[in-house]
């Protein structure tokens, strides 16, 4: 049983939170160099984006849970030519640096480039404070598209993108429009530790609620193993970490059980 499993590796190396400078750790994964991290060892671009397919985002409305400073979503927007895309995230400091990348996304565009690594060095760039910058007006700063949504030609990247600060589990879940295509990657970890298995099940029952009829749901769950190493980020994530009954191998039937149920 894989609640039986989880409980044993549990048991492994039990300690206390580990107390840390408030702004030395992220609790909820919000890192702000994760695509950093995440696009290294002379790699163009995640490779996530590798595995995605045109057809689930080309003219659609997508959502994508857990933005963190947006640089994925707005790479799919770009390659994947969507109708919109909303990103989403609980921290406001990584809305503020998808607006930040957004700018420079649209800057880039219009000179003719788009390399993720180039993108990512310049959000390193932001300053803490650009207000300022932030309202320059977008006028010829992004190509535009064609009605086959392409961005080589004549479409407003400002049109397609968007991002806003949000605690999807505890959001209401009529806070949305539906959407044809919702991504969750490397996000349910975060969740499960900071909201224990309810939270699981709200966040998948929200995402069915917010799913067209045939829509896609596209999930990247982190392994079990991955909670050991951040289940000290926080007194919330060490208490629930003890009680959780669901590890990943078994979001397939929560998705299928519980939160459809509901």
């Amino acid at each position: 049983m894989g609640g039986g499993m989880a409980a044993a590796e549990r048991e492994q190396g039990k300690k206390k939170p580990r107390k840390r400078n408030r702004e030395e750790f992220s609790p909820f994964g919000n890192y702000r160099y994760y695509y950093g991290y995440r696009i290294s060892q002379g790699l163009d671009e995640d490779p996530r984006l590798k595995v995605l397919k045109r057809e689930w985002f080309q003219g659609k409305d997508c959502l994508d849970v857990g933005c963190n400073n947006g640089l994925l979503t707005i790479r799919i927007a770009q390659k994947f030519c969507c109708r919109s895309i909303l990103g989403i995230d609980i921290d406001s400091n990584r809305i503020e640096d998808a607006h930040w990348i957004l700018r420079k996304a649209a800057r880039m565009q219009s000179a003719g480039k788009s390399d993720s690594k180039t993108l990512e060095s310049r959000a390193e760039e932001r300053p803490d404070d650009y207000a300022q910058d932030l309202n320059l007006s977008k006028d010829g700063e992004t190509r535009k598209c064609t009605k086959n949504h392409s961005f080589s030609e004549k479409r407003d990247l400002f049109e397609v993108v968007s991002f806003q600060r949000e605690n999807f589990v505890l959001a209401r879940a009529d806070a949305h429009e539906s959407y044809d295509t919702i991504l969750c990657l490397s996000v349910t970890k975060w969740i499960h530790l900071n909201w224990g298995d309810e939270g699981i099940i709200t966040l998948f029952s929200k995402i069915w609620q917010l799913l067209r009829q045939g829509g896609i749901f596209i999930l990247e769950p982190q392994p079990w193993r991955s909670y050991e190493k951040n289940r000290l980020v926080s007194k919330a994530t060490a208490e629930n970490y003890e009680e959780i009954e669901y590890p990943p191998e078994d979001f397939q039937d929560i998705l299928l059980d519980k939160a459809l149920g509901r």
